[in-house]
């Protein structure tokens, strides 16, 4: 168990548990949105091509258990899912890096409706630095510690060149940012306090070529 900044105690998932639910969660907000009052693990099985078994195991974790020949409460569900996965809880957040993805991330509206809000951008770039992109101020990366003292953000989000990575990183350690999700194809190194979400882009391509590949595509 562990406790939020809230003081909510959570249960601590096993990893693909917690990357099933974000799954689960956007059927069932589907479902409510279609006026469906009740759905049983079956049938959301069938739709995200998950065992149902391993649908009601995961959802035992958050104490959720669905009714005898009824299944789960569909509004309850949702909101059980939405609460427990922070997605209505603000987080600030940086954007390190305002190149082609930083910038795309910076303009991308959906993830602050999941609760991630970038308050501002870093660069190196003299074109970008002072500019702002869908009103976020973008600032010199040596201003990194100066402007956590304001914002006090949480989140880092890395998107730098990889021989840049380790060193922005450690400037987003020393600035007191308590987790940095990593965009970089770098394994960065932190110390035990920080947590550190990987999404290698590349690391993905590389999984579907490969799979085409297998199946015969050229």
């Amino acid at each position: 168990m562990k406790t939020d900044d809230n003081n909510i105690i959570r249960p601590t998932l096993p990893e693909p548990t917690l990357r099933r639910l974000p799954w689960y969660l956007a059927y069932v907000t589907r479902l409510k949105h279609d006026n469906v009052e009740f759905v049983s693990s079956t049938q959301i099985a069938k739709e995200i091509s998950v065992d149902a078994s391993q649908i009601a195991k995961d959802l035992s974790f958050l104490s959720i258990k669905g009714k005898t020949r009824i299944g789960y409460e569909v509004a309850q569900l949702e909101q059980e899912l939405t609460d427990f996965l922070g997605f209505k809880q603000g987080h600030n957040a940086f954007m390190i890096g305002v190149g082609s993805l930083g910038g795309a991330l910076i303009q991308d509206s959906g993830l602050i409706q999941y609760g991630l809000n970038i308050v501002a951008g870093f660069d190196i770039n003299p074109k970008l630095v002072g500019k702002s992109i869908n009103g976020v101020p973008i600032f010199d990366i040596a201003q990194l510690a100066e402007q956590q003292r304001i914002y006090q953000a949480s989140i880092a989000i890395l998107a730098v060149p990889v021989e840049s990575a380790q060193n922005v990183t450690n400037q987003i350690v020393d600035a007191g940012l308590k987790a940095i999700w990593n965009f970089t194809p770098s394994r960065i190194r932190t110390d035990n306090r920080i947590v550190v979400q990987n999404t290698s882009i590349y690391a993905h391509l590389a999984l579907m070529y490969n799979r085409m590949s297998v199946n015969g595509e050229k």
